[in-house]
């Protein structure tokens, strides 16, 4: 696929994918499609950011290449970089041989043979199949200074090579920023971007998340699993868990072939849920089970 015609068309696809995508991200997705301007997802993590990415490449067909990012990123390491030991190689070759000429030997030591291309550049290159999906990832975790070059790179879809020259993409990739809003993104690169803030899915939506992903779970058991998680983010926790913990927990239990969720069922797994020690403690004796009969409490009859 490499056009779409339709909000509901966007959902589709998505949702071959596994990707359950509701009307409002859809939009976003379409829009993004048609003016060929970046999306910016924010949100907790594990609410699907970084996997409507994946979906999008795999939908029509278009490569995914996904910078990640860290704290002391900078511009070369997200661009490219030169191959210094082939390079150091190569001069001695040519010292060992003798009478290199030196303006050729500069040349080719700064040629394509030797140049490492890292995801921006790669984003910038001609793709069969057509412009790639470019996943910035964890924006968030990244230094002012780097959004600053970013905000250049993504407003002209550029880069400069000093000792090559500049390299403009023949056709703009599909861009998504995602931030896990450890802290926040300057304005200015929020401008250049289709806002979107994906949230927690109510009941509804996980259930059909959960019956894409893990569709050899049991209605009940998948209801119950939803219903306990929802009621876990109500809690006070240091980090509440996403969908992807809600897809991992169902799994583990349909490997230990459980049937339905008990107290000692959820202290054995919990970690399949919950990733830190201290929101684990929460969950001991008596809690779980409160919880249990609350999540019970609110399933209507299947």
């Amino acid at each position: 696929m490499t056009q779409v015609e339709s909000i509901e068309q966007v959902q589709e696809m998505l949702g071959a994918q596994g990707y359950v995508c509701g009307r409002p991200l859809a939009t976003v997705v379409f829009l993004s499609l048609r003016l060929g301007r970046p999306i910016f997802l924010e949100g907790e993590a594990g609410v699907g950011k970084t996997e409507i990415a994946k979906a999008i490449a795999a939908a029509m067909g278009r490569d995914l290449i996904r910078l990640q990012c860290y704290e002391g990123l900078d511009a070369a390491s997200a661009v490219y970089e030169w191959n210094f030991a082939a390079q150091m190689v190569a001069i001695r070759t040519a010292e060992a041989s003798g009478g290199a000429d030196r303006s050729m030997l500069q040349e080719e030591l700064f040629g394509p043979d030797y140049l490492v291309e890292r995801p921006l550049l790669k984003a910038m290159r001609p793709h069969e199949g057509g412009a790639p999906v470019l996943l910035i990832d964890e924006l968030d975790r990244t230094d002012e200074p780097f959004e600053a070059f970013l905000l250049e790179a993504l407003s002209d879809f550029q880069v400069t090579i000093p000792e090559i020259g500049t390299i403009k993409a023949p056709e703009p990739p599909i861009v998504i920023v995602t931030s896990n809003r450890t802290r926040e993104v300057h304005d200015a690169l929020k401008r250049r971007c289709l806002y979107h803030w994906v949230d927690y899915p109510n009941f509804e939506r996980e259930m059909e998340i959960l019956k894409s992903r893990a569709p050899e779970a049991a209605e009940a058991l998948s209801r119950e699993v939803v219903s306990f998680v929802q009621a876990l983010r109500t809690e006070d926790l240091f980090k509440k868990p996403g969908v992807a913990e809600t897809i991992d927990w169902a799994k583990c239990l349909l490997a230990l072939d459980v049937l339905t969720l008990s107290p000692e069922v959820i202290a054995d797994t919990l970690g399949a849920v919950l990733k830190y020690q201290d929101d684990i403690a929460k969950l001991q004796g008596s809690e779980a089970k409160r919880l249990l009969d609350e999540a019970r409490a609110t399933l209507e009859p299947a």
